[in-house]
């Protein structure tokens, strides 16, 4: 069994471009390794460009490994929003800094996307397949 952090034993570029040719062991991109994706694409290009890489880069790596029915529209892009937030007000310069800094982001993840959201975002067949925004606070 692969240790849950053992993307960080990969620098921040050779785990986006493992993501990005779909070499990247499926058992290791974890929920952890979701956000530090969104955190390296972020401080990288933006936050819009890093929505449109992140969407692209997981449907593609889904569809590798064969598990195109786990990609969500909708939490994909409220989850890029919410480390967003957390960005802004981080002082970090590494992903194991921000993870201290915030560790709500993985342990209390889904409290934060539903915040956003008067229904279960999670269990939302419309959610899954097209990106709803959020109706109840609107991600900044």
């Amino acid at each position: 069994m692969k240790n849950k952090e053992s993307h960080l034993h990969l620098s921040d570029d050779a785990f986006c471009k493992q993501i990005e040719r779909c070499t990247l062991d499926a058992g290791t991109f974890t929920h952890e390794a979701h956000v530090r994706l969104a955190w390296i694409q972020i401080n990288t290009f933006g936050l819009e460009h890093a929505k449109e890489n992140i969407q692209t880069q997981l449907l593609n790596f889904v569809e590798h490994a064969g598990a195109k029915e786990k990609y969500h529209s909708t939490l994909t892009v409220a989850a890029v929003e919410v480390v967003n937030r957390f960005i802004r007000q981080s002082n970090s310069t590494t992903f194991e800094e921000f993870i201290e800094e915030f560790p709500e982001l993985i342990y209390n993840f889904r409290d934060l996307i539903n915040r956003h959201y008067s229904f279960d975002i999670f269990t939302s067949k419309k959610a899954k397949l097209t990106y709803v925004k959020a109706d109840v606070l609107p991600f900044e």
